[in-house]
């Protein structure tokens, strides 16, 4: 699904030097090539605030403590993303309201969010899902009618432009209250472990923010609020550093990737094909087909003894989870997210793919199609 060798193989005089950088100077943990890191993405991102943190559920989880909701508050996110959307609300002791999400681009239903607030909501946290922005202006406006916050889980979708409907143009994850990524090795600005960050343009939320990913600490041991500890180590810096710079180029890689996998597939009566939201870059994370009218289960077995790997993200949708069941929820009651859950896959898609490789994964997928109607 995602060739971090061969990725690592064409910069790897930089990263070696950049690590080897951490190494001579002996500064593993809040290093200077955190900081040097840290304002490169600012400015590449165009946003005030960029406070690193250990990885994307920590972010997450530490732009609700920054917000003081308090338990029982409620947090309305889609029930069609990765757990950690959710686990974290869970976690505060606050109150995850799922909901459905639309059925072409995948992000959180408007409507259904609409429909979702109670006297008790305090945020949305929309999902930015494979690298494609929620409708931020609906989302915004709704926020601003409900006096709520807004916690983008950009983990996916970093880099992506929004254009707003009066032409202003965001990033995401810098257009709500606060955003967060993640920087796991698979996503379009990966590091060699774990990491995340979180984004902002308010100050005293920045400072907040910063504080509690500090034990707390503003001052060293003046322990002012509760915190936890989680921090971006100086090597992963060092490597989310150097590709960086690449980011943009990568993000062009998948897009001539997804533009192939679009003219090779188009058609066909079996796949949908992913749709683009007109108001959003997409930077695809991941590229995700729907397949209808054929068992897609199958599929993903016969492109598996080819070794093709394509995944499914996410094959149960939240409310139907042991561990989020609630007498609120039952199934059929978010039929989007269900039906996604059962035909959605996703296939190869990372920066060095060749058109070699492109071919023979969709001419396989083709074939196989044809060969289990």
């Amino acid at each position: 699904m995602v060739d971090l060798r061969s990725q690592y193989d064409a910069i790897k005089e930089d990263i070696n030097r950049g690590i080897q950088n951490v190494l001579d100077t002996a500064t593993y943990v809040k290093g200077g090539k955190v900081k040097e890191f840290q304002q490169h993405l600012e400015e590449y991102l165009g946003v005030k605030h960029v406070i690193p943190v250990g990885n994307g559920t920590d972010a997450l989880q530490i732009s609700l403590m920054a917000l003081g909701l308090k338990p029982g508050d409620e947090v309305i996110t889609p029930t069609f993303t990765f757990a950690a959307t959710a686990e974290v609300v869970a976690l505060l002791g606050l109150t995850p309201v799922l909901v459905d999400v639309e059925p072409d681009y995948f992000s959180i239903s408007i409507q259904a969010l609409e429909n979702a607030i109670t006297p008790k909501t305090k945020a949305i946290v929309p999902v930015h899902l494979y690298g494609q922005n929620a409708n931020m202006d609906e989302i915004m406006a709704i926020a601003h009618k409900h006096h709520l916050y807004v916690v983008e889980d950009a983990c996916q979708s970093i880099g992506a432009k929004y254009t707003f409907n009066d032409g202003s143009v965001g990033r995401s994850g810098c257009m709500g209250h606060i955003g967060c990524t993640s920087f796991f090795p698979s996503k379009n600005l990966g590091c060699y472990g774990d990491g995340g960050a979180l984004f902002t343009n308010d100050d005293d939320l920045a400072a907040k923010i910063r504080a509690i990913a500090n034990h707390g600490m503003s001052v060293r041991y003046h322990h002012d609020i509760i915190g936890v500890n989680s921090r971006l180590d100086s090597i992963q810096a060092a490597v989310l550093d150097v590709k960086l710079q690449h980011l943009d180029q990568y993000i062009q890689n998948r897009k001539n990737a997804a533009q192939f996998y679009d003219e090779a597939l188009k058609n066909h009566p079996n796949i949908i094909l992913p749709a683009r939201n007109p108001k959003s870059e997409h930077t695809y994370h991941q590229y995700t087909i729907r397949l209808v009218g054929v068992n897609r289960d199958l599929v993903q077995a016969r492109l598996a003894e080819k070794n093709i790997p394509a995944m499914i993200y996410y094959p149960i949708p939240l409310h139907l989870q042991k561990a989020y069941q609630d007498v609120r929820y039952r199934k059929g009651d978010f039929p989007v997210a269900e039906q996604l859950a059962q035909t959605v896959l996703s296939l190869p898609m990372h920066t060095e793919l060749t058109e070699e490789q492109l071919h023979y994964i969709t001419d396989n997928l083709l074939q196989i199609l044809d060969s289990v109607k």
